[in-house]
């Protein structure tokens, strides 16, 4: 049985999609509106199916870029990408962890649409220079250029250390643990003195308006949450291990960056409209 190549690559198209995006909702979109593309097009005129549907799929999403970019300038506080309920086994995979984590998508956000498109298909996923020209329509000589300018810019705002996955596991479970503690002081252990609280609530649930400094503020702030009614799991997100909290008041996500044992960053979601691919986990593939 002939299998359509569309259906062979939509991991991989839905994997570009959401990189591009940090949103699997308009992801999804994308693939939709790249299907109905490819379905119109003479497949005998295709020589490289997957190539063309990159292309397709690329442009797609930097169309849908625009539309992203007015709804955020209206969204309430801050803005994170959608959490991926995901198997474990996309760790093993270690560039594709990384760039599929939530700090990674963060960071991507301060890239201009075509650099996050030429740093995804270039860095992310290997492809020619020549193919990533054809799917941004730039030259290749630009593209080289582009790539430059991105690695440039996301090395200056990325951690430099790599954590193992068995570390990050560990921190991560000796973070849950604290959190059903609430004490100030075992959570202030598990996290450096510097470490970044960011939510997004996107002013559909209780959530800091802005990034909270410090292991004191954050550790006072987080022991200070009802866990009288809420059940916090561990659970693997965007490749990585992180939280899922479940309350009578909504639901959250929580992921965390891990540097010298301890957490730097915390990313918590817990805006509805972004929780709703924690049941099922994702096919995310290069």
């Amino acid at each position: 049985m002939i299998v359509d190549p569309f259906v062979t690559h939509r991991s991989l198209l839905f994997t570009i999609a959401y990189e591009m995006l940090g949103s699997a909702a308009d992801a999804e979109d994308v693939l939709q509106e790249t299907w109905l593309r490819w379905a119109d097009v003479d497949r005998s005129q295709v020589h490289e199916p997957r190539a063309y549907l990159v292309r397709a799929v690329t442009r797609q999403a930097l169309n849908r870029t625009r539309t992203l970019s007015r709804r955020r300038e209206d969204y309430v506080g801050e803005w994170l990408p959608e959490p991926l309920l995901t198997h474990p086994d996309v760790a093993d995979d270690v560039e594709l962890a990384e760039s599929v984590s939530i700090a990674m998508l963060t960071v991507l956000e301060t890239l201009g649409p075509a650099e996050r498109a030429v740093f995804v298909l270039r860095e992310v996923f290997d492809f020619p220079y020549e193919e990533v020209a054809e799917a941004v329509g730039k030259t290749p000589a630009a593209v080289r250029q582009i790539a430059r300018r991105a690695r440039s810019h996301l090395a200056a705002r990325q951690s430099r250390v790599r954590v193992s996955r068995s570390e990050h596991k560990a921190v991560v479970a000796r973070f849950v643990a604290a959190l059903h503690t609430g004490r100030i002081e075992d959570l202030m252990e598990i996290m450096a003195p510097d470490v970044v609280f960011i939510a997004d609530g996107g002013g559909f649930s209780r959530a800091a308006l802005a990034p909270v400094h410090g292991a004191g503020l954050v550790a006072t702030m987080l022991a200070g949450t009802d866990r009288t009614t809420s059940k916090t799991t561990a659970v693997w997100l965007n490749g990585a291990p992180a939280i899922r909290i479940d309350s009578d008041g909504g639901r959250a996500a929580v992921s965390v960056v891990v540097e010298n044992g301890r957490i730097t960053r915390i990313y918590a979601t817990s805006n509805p409209q972004k929780l709703t691919r924690l049941d099922k986990p994702a096919d995310l593939t290069r």
